[in-house]
């Protein structure tokens, strides 16, 4: 064999396999810049900051050709608009809560949380390993958004009053600052709920325009400076014990991406996803002493104003359910993985906590 015509043949060989490779890649990883607007103001760093983790995953994950450029509430449109963006295609993403668009149809509220609802564990379980995000992209499919779990914050305080509430009779006429499906349920109590962005309640709260307003916990609630205006902070948040924040993405910009992005775009929200709930587990213990340390007013919702919630709310769910089978359909997947859950959560998880509350109370901690 001629050794200079073998190694000028496997030379043009390589080339040509290199060649024909090349399209195949690009094609495959193509250049794409995105924009994701949030719904949250960039001092609420456990918030926001769900979203630059998302877009940082995103881009050093795809060697900088899919990038994701993220705004601010109010930078592109307000907080509250940002599903809205995503639906009319102004962004291809949005970062936020579905309940804030549960005006438009009941159903968006079983994406973030419904009172009385599921914890943050159980809610990661019903998404990732029930019928959770199967059952949300049908109905989000209809709005033309595709959406992906991408945080949790865990259960929530029940938020911060000018006056104590000791009854139902002190929470009638109550002006507040109440998120989601909660609203309507808390009107069954006397309560005139208020919808606000997180940016427009402080100053609600100072001019006496609300009586009062939850928003989530320690850490963001001290940033929030409510302890100011309103010293006396409930607990729990009834309405949200496990919130889920999701990714909206258009659903037609969904579909258009290679399935490597896809995969790579679900991974990243499901890392902020875990990040979140370990950031406010990590943060809320320090801020909840701190809060009280300013003057907080620690107290606990009466077992009457949350029987007469837990009952107001199965009220709401039957009269929505009635008239909104996508709801109903939904609604009752996830009670149904709730009995169980419950079953299961007071015999291993709540005894050990119980008794290393006890001994945490007891200083042998």
């Amino acid at each position: 064999m001629d050794r200079r015509k073998f190694i000028t043949g496997a030379a043009v060989g390589a080339a040509g396999v290199t060649g024909l490779a090349a399209p195949a890649i690009a094609q495959d990883r193509p250049k794409l810049q995105w924009r994701m607007t949030s719904s949250f103001p960039k001092s609420l760093d456990t918030l926001y900051d769900a979203s630059l983790t998302i877009a940082k995953y995103v881009t050093e994950g795809s060697d900088g050709q899919f990038e994701i450029q993220v705004f601010a509430a109010g930078e592109i449109v307000p907080g509250l608009q940002a599903a809205d963006a995503v639906t009319n295609g102004t962004v291809e993403m949005a970062h936020t809560c579905s309940y804030y668009y549960w005006g438009q149809d009941a159903t968006f509220a079983l994406g973030t949380s419904i009172p009385f609802g599921l914890n943050a564990r159980q809610t990661n379980a019903w998404f990732y390993h029930g019928d959770g995000n199967r059952l949300m992209n049908e109905f989000f499919a209809t709005k033309n958004i595709y959406g992906l779990p991408s945080g949790n914050t865990g259960v929530q305080m029940g938020g911060w009053y000018r006056n104590e509430i000791n009854s139902l009779e002190d929470l009638k006429g109550q002006k507040v600052r109440i998120a989601g499906l909660a609203g309507r349920i808390v009107e069954k109590l006397g309560v005139v709920p208020q919808q606000l962005a997180g940016g427009d309640i402080y100053p609600a709260l100072e001019k006496g325009v609300i009586d009062g307003a939850e928003f989530v916990g320690p850490y963001d609630d001290e940033k929030l400076g409510f302890v100011k205006v309103a010293p006396f902070y409930y607990y729990p948040g009834w309405w949200e014990g496990g919130p889920t924040v999701h990714s909206f993405i258009n659903l037609e910009k969904w579909n258009e991406l290679p399935k490597s992005y896809q995969s790579l775009l679900t991974a990243a929200c499901q890392a902020a996803n875990c990040d979140m709930t370990a950031n406010y587990d990590y943060k809320n213990p320090a801020a909840i002493k701190t809060l009280v340390n300013q003057g907080a007013k620690l107290r606990s919702f009466s077992q009457d104003i949350l029987q007469a919630a837990y009952d107001a709310s199965k009220e709401v769910y039957a009269e929505i359910g009635a008239s909104n089978p996508t709801f109903q359909s939904i609604y009752e997947n996830q009670l149904e993985f709730k009995r169980d859950a419950y079953l299961w959560a007071q015999l291993a998880e709540y005894t050990y906590d119980t008794f290393m509350m006890i001994q945490q109370r007891n200083g042998a901690i």
